[in-house]
């Protein structure tokens, strides 16, 4: 499901929530007659969600006293991603009777012991569980977005990004080590399905990692049945960010509506585009980019925000880099945990960040001959989450464009297989 143009990669309107998207029929319609009273009263709010969701909005906030129910409740149902009511109904009454399989136990007969989902984290792990899957979870969750992806085979992948995720993550080689080995070698047994699953969102995190699945699957000489969720919006989340937010009934909707083959056009594409992620330069990308990814249509923008993390032209900071300061310059002072959050929500055109990865952001920010930002010294030393973090007169400068990143810091840092020096 692709609803949102593949060139916007705008911070959102309104800050996110993390709404789990079991609509309810009954506050659909409250929230329906809420509207209709409040354009009555010539609520300007509510006259602009008329202006923007119905067909005839010009007629009814011209006479908003010949406005009808039937008027507003087209309004919600087209602001929570449907045509019309009656497809707000059905949607809500399947999600009903989902919701009251799952709780009397039993749920539809969905996959079987030879299905085996891939996800890149566990997110979902529970809810399928509740939901009623039996097929195997397998978690692959390499996080490409981050450090360096090198050429070479497979051996020397595993030995540079169990480097990088130690040592920027803070967990011991041999930890790390060990997860990649039960991570990876899971991908060389596949053979023991009959079906394979992915589960994907649309931001860089996930389909980076596709893009490497995708690139794996189509060296397989023998392959189970592939299937692919894949999706960038789900009907009655105006903000949806990912899978995890999802209450169980609604990945057994995804399961039966957005659940598709992958095609032989589809590993390709995926191979070609891990090919370019390996480059030394973002060229092989922006030609793909340039060109459009038709069979993988969430790919395109993923790919754009992953570039986003090279040298902006006006400061030479990497996009994450430049929101950061952006934030603390509109904000002032903030703790490290509300930092992440108001990025997340607020300022990030699509949020791929775990917490353990922006801390390395903020580390790399950190290094700079001059600081861009500083912590609050206490007494009793603090976890960056609680610590309160400020910009500095330097960092504001960096922001105008007065000053240049690259000539502020020592330290080189990884997009795909580009070195940024």
């Amino acid at each position: 499901m692709n609803t949102q143009p593949e060139s916007d990669l705008t911070s959102p309107r309104l800050p996110r929530t993390m709404f789990h998207g079991s609509l309810n029929y009954e506050q659909q319609k409250k929230r329906a007659k809420e509207l209709l009273k409040a354009v009555k009263n010539d609520d300007q709010k509510a006259l602009d969600k008329i202006e923007r969701y119905h067909p005839r909005a010009s007629k009814i906030t011209a006479d908003i006293n010949n406005s009808t129910l039937a008027d507003c409740q087209l309004c919600i149902a087209r602001e929570n991603g449907f045509a019309s009511w009656q497809k707000l109904k059905a949607h809500c009454d399947q999600l009903r009777i989902k919701q009251a399989r799952i709780r009397s136990g039993h749920a539809p007969n969905l996959d079987d012991a030879n299905t085996l989902h891939i996800r890149c984290g566990s997110d979902i792990k529970h809810s399928l569980n509740i939901a009623g899957f039996t097929g195997e979870f397998h978690e692959f969750s390499d996080p490409f977005c981050q450090g360096p992806i090198p050429k070479g085979n497979t051996a020397t992948l595993r030995k540079k990004r169990s480097e990088f995720i130690s040592s920027s993550y803070g967990i011991p080689l041999n930890e790390v080590t060990a997860n990649q080995a039960i991570s990876y070698d899971k991908l060389d047994q596949l053979w023991n399905y009959d079906r394979v699953v992915l589960w994907f969102e649309h931001d860089s995190y996930d389909q980076l990692i596709l893009a490497f699945l995708l690139d794996h699957l189509s060296s397989l000489i023998s392959r189970p049945r592939l299937e692919l969720i894949c999706i960038d919006s789900v009907p009655g989340i105006p903000d949806f960010v990912g899978l995890g937010q999802l209450a169980p009934e609604l990945l057994i909707w995804l399961w039966e509506n957005q659940r598709t083959p992958i095609t032989d056009d589809q590993l390709l594409l995926g191979e070609r585009i891990w090919n370019a992620l390996k480059q030394e330069t973002p060229d092989k990308l922006e030609t793909i980019i340039a060109e459009g990814t038709p069979v993988l249509p969430l790919m395109k923008n993923a790919l754009k925000r992953h570039l986003k993390e090279l040298p902006s032209p006006h400061n030479g900071l990497g996009l994450t880099h430049e929101l950061t300061l952006r934030i603390l310059a509109d904000k002032g002072p903030v703790k490290g945990k509300n930092l992440f959050s108001i990025l997340m929500k607020e300022y990030e055109p699509l949020p791929y960040l775990g917490d353990l990865m922006y801390w390395y952001e903020l580390g790399q920010i950190m290094k700079c001959k001059i600081p861009l930002i500083q912590y609050e010294t206490t007494q009793v030393p603090q976890p960056w989450p609680e610590r309160l973090i400020s910009i500095t007169d330097t960092g504001k400068r960096l922001l105008s464009g007065a000053l240049d990143y690259q000539d502020l810091t020592s330290s080189s840092r990884w997009v795909g297989g580009i070195k940024v020096t």
